[in-house]
């Protein structure tokens, strides 16, 4: 078992392969005084053109879960240094990816440490969203669940559940 701050990514992994799932796809709730950052597709891109999302990508052939994760935040929000993750938060999501594949995107939370934001070439914007205001949102119904779960378990670890 390989565990991080209370998160068997190995058994993650094995989750996916058991269940027939071609794609991996890491994402990450990156938040801070309760909101969550959520960038804009470019309009030109050729999967979901325009839509709101939360920083993600692909885990590459022979990468682990954890290193994609950081990858992807760098390429995304220009993220640097080590990210230091939620204890206990893992979100999962399963759709049908770009090139057809069955994907299943694993999101994990980690406060934002304001630095500053610079966006890849996929993205044209970014903003901070609260939770509770998912619904008036341009995001996926997969985004705002797991949007919504995040702040369930913020609330849940505050209460000391």
């Amino acid at each position: 078992m390989t565990t991080t701050q209370g998160i068997d990514f190995r058994g993650l992994v094995d989750d996916a392969d058991r269940d027939g799932v071609e794609k991996l796809v890491v994402g990450a709730v990156v938040h801070t005084g309760g909101r969550v950052l959520i960038l804009r597709r470019s309009g030109d891109d050729t999967f979901l053109p325009g839509i709101e999302e939360l920083p993600s990508g692909g885990v590459e052939p022979g990468e682990d879960l954890l290193t994609a994760l950081r990858r992807e935040l760098t390429e995304e929000i220009g993220w640097t240094g080590r990210p230091v993750l939620d204890p206990g938060f893992v979100a999962r999501f399963d759709y049908t990816s770009g090139s057809g594949r069955r994907a299943r995107q694993y999101t994990f939370g980690l406060a934002y440490h304001q630095q500053p934001i610079t966006l890849s070439a996929e993205h044209t914007t970014y903003r901070w969203l609260a939770p509770v205001d998912v619904d008036g949102s341009d995001i996926t119904d997969e985004t705002a669940q797991t949007i919504r779960d995040w702040a369930g378990f913020m609330a849940g670890r505050n209460r000391g559940d």
